[in-house]
């Protein structure tokens, strides 16, 4: 049994003047294969969305912060639209429920899936920007994203994936080079290569801190060189 659309404009707390736009941001590409008289996938809204996801993101970042340079907004923006974000949002609306989904795709739980939750995301904040406008977009959006998404926006080692995700063929390694001090007083030293190329190096008391500064690292670099 598919999801109720109605139930699901409710959820989302935006009423649709045009529910048809709503069908479409929920229809994964797996059902619609399945089922050609359905009238089509996401994709093309999701497309929409991450548009109108980065034109409100980098709107707010801009006005307000306005002593930071390019550089590190990018980075910000990164981390608050890249797929982990984008999925932890669509949890909060509980928007897995509602998307339509092949039956592949149902046996392979892809409503729990971050690749199929954020694409929905997006679609369905595409959808409403076609439906209401960019202020009706903005206000749905601003409803889900917390104060708190915007403050931890240290996530280094996402923000590096956002961006290298925009670029194809390149792969990101973080490989400890090394670790000095007792066992219960460590230091552990890391590296991120790019393709094999290295790009930036952190050193903490902890892996995940050291991958992060590594990652801060190489964001500085890949800002300055452009």
């Amino acid at each position: 049994m598919q999801p109720n659309i109605k139930a699901a404009g409710v959820a989302l707390g935006y009423k649709f003047k045009d529910k048809e736009l709503l069908k479409r941001a929920l229809t994964h590409s797996s059902y619609s294969y399945e089922n050609t008289e359905w009238g089509g996938s996401n994709e093309r809204m999701e497309f929409l969305g991450d548009a109108v996801l980065s034109i409100i993101i980098s709107d707010y970042l801009y006005k307000k912060h306005r002593d930071i340079a390019e550089g590190e907004l990018s980075k910000r923006r990164a981390v608050i639209v890249c797929e982990k974000s984008l999925a932890e949002f669509a949890k909060k609306i509980n928007l897995g429920d509602y998307i339509i989904l092949g039956k592949g795709e149902i046996a392979n739980k892809g409503h729990e899936k971050p690749s199929i939750l954020a694409d929905a995301f997006e679609a369905v904040l595409g959808a409403i920007y076609l439906d209401g406008g960019i202020n009706q977009a903005r206000k749905f959006l601003f409803k889900i994203i917390s104060n708190a998404s915007f403050a931890n926006t240290e996530d280094y080692k996402s923000a590096l994936q956002e961006i290298m995700q925009q670029q194809h063929n390149k792969v990101i390694r973080y490989q400890l080079i090394r670790q000095t001090g007792p066992m219960h007083d460590r230091t552990f030293l890391y590296e991120v290569t790019v393709n094999n190329k290295k790009l930036g190096e952190g050193e903490a008391k902890s892996k995940k801190t050291a991958q992060q500064l590594a990652a801060k690292q190489a964001l500085n670099k890949l800002s300055n060189a452009d």
